[in-house]
């Protein structure tokens, strides 16, 4: 069987290279073509073209590229067709699958499409699954609550948890490690720092978050900030932290980073996937996030719900605050924060809503990337 998969982002990557061992463990003659990272190479993939190209973010932020992100669709579409998999598998990045599955089937009307990781129509624009069932047979959910929005869109859609339900994350003896190997004492506060990986979030949210911190460290003068971060965005993170009062240590290495999740005692962090890390490692949180003007106005419009983070969201709790668009400022943030040091009963609040999130993505369960398979398997083998 040939499969031909596209990933767009970082995550998206981890995804698909889960979804090939399993897939491999299933059928051990599986062909992969399509794109991309390291990951999905290590499993076998050769990307038409490097992953990063697609990985952007936001309305203002595309128009720039979208010449480039038109071509590369065409020419991604004209391959699929050409190669005549078993089924083609956009894995997130629904804006650049989407497009490639509709241009794709343009050519191959038989052609299965399948998408792991349903677009977020519970949070805004809900017309989209309707638009997403003229061109997708099935759908792969990695949040519990998805299945019937997709299904009453007119796919197929299973529910085959969440890749974080089976994270290993660091434990109490690689904590102690990490802070005595960095100097940091066992009962100072550590908050990890997370601005997001992407240099358009990074630029816009970095110096309020040291502005919220500086402000934290007023009222909590012990406080270790940590700041992990990835390598395309590193040098951007040591040249906009260079002037702040207060010093993060900026932690690349991808053991460190598990390690200084197991040793933090709260964070200051992005909207996004990086919540149900922290809920993992049971990081109490406070979420801050903004857009470029035009993408933040329009998504504002667009909106359907009264929380975007994971958390809250699969919980069916508002324990996480949130701090989005014109709210993302520094002197509210750092009292959320200040209230999670000092209010054991805030703490605890988050708490027992990141376990109940993690029970409810599979903790305990199968790997998500073999579920993942055997729910592929289903829908190709299955009738049309």
């Amino acid at each position: 069987m040939k499969f031909f998969l596209i990933a767009g982002e970082p995550s998206g990557d981890q995804l698909g290279a889960a979804l090939m061992a399993g897939l491999r463990e299933l059928v051990p003659d599986a062909e992969f073509v399509g794109i991309g990272g390291e990951a999905m190479t290590a499993q076998g993939l050769g990307s038409l073209f490097p992953m990063g190209e697609l990985s952007v973010m936001g309305i203002w932020e595309v128009l720039p590229k979208y010449r480039h992100l038109k071509r590369r669709i065409a020419e991604t579409a004209a391959r699929v067709a050409a190669e005549s998999p078993d089924a083609l598998i956009g894995i997130d990045s629904p804006d650049f699958c989407l497009r490639v599955a509709r241009a794709a089937r343009a050519q191959r009307p038989d052609l299965r499409v399948i998408h792991y990781v349903a677009p977020s129509v519970w949070a805004w624009r809900p017309g989209r699954a309707l638009k997403m069932a003229e061109v997708v047979d099935h759908v792969l959910a990695i949040l519990p609550f998805e299945p019937p929005l997709m299904k009453a869109a007119g796919m197929s859609c299973d529910f085959v948890g969440h890749p974080i339900a089976t994270a290993q994350v660091a434990g109490p003896d690689e904590a102690a490690l990490f802070r005595a190997g960095h100097g940091i004492a066992p009962d100072d506060p550590v908050v990890l720092c997370l601005p997001g990986s992407r240099a358009g979030e990074v630029g816009r949210l970095l110096p309020r978050f040291g502005e919220t911190l500086t402000d934290l460290r007023h009222h909590a003068p012990d406080i270790q900030v940590v700041l992990p971060t990835v390598p395309g965005v590193v040098g951007q993170v040591r040249q906009l932290t260079a002037q702040w009062p207060i010093r993060p240590l900026i932690v690349e290495d991808a053991d460190q980073k598990r390690a200084a999740f197991a040793a933090a005692d709260l964070a200051l962090a992005a909207s996004g996937t990086v919540s149900l890390d922290l809920a993992a490692n049971r990081v109490p949180m406070v979420i801050g996030y903004d857009m470029a003007p035009l993408s933040r106005m329009l998504v504002g419009m667009l909106l359907k719900t009264d929380t975007v983070t994971l958390v809250n969201l699969v919980s069916d709790t508002r324990a996480v605050p949130e701090f989005l668009g014109r709210d993302c400022q520094p002197a509210p943030m750092a009292q959320a924060l200040l209230r999670l040091l000092n209010d054991p009963a805030a703490r605890q609040a988050q708490l027992d809503a990141m376990d109940l999130t993690m029970d409810r993505l599979g903790k305990g369960g199968e790997a998500p990337g073999l579920r993942a398979a055997r729910s592929v398997l289903r829908a190709v083998t299955g009738p049309r």
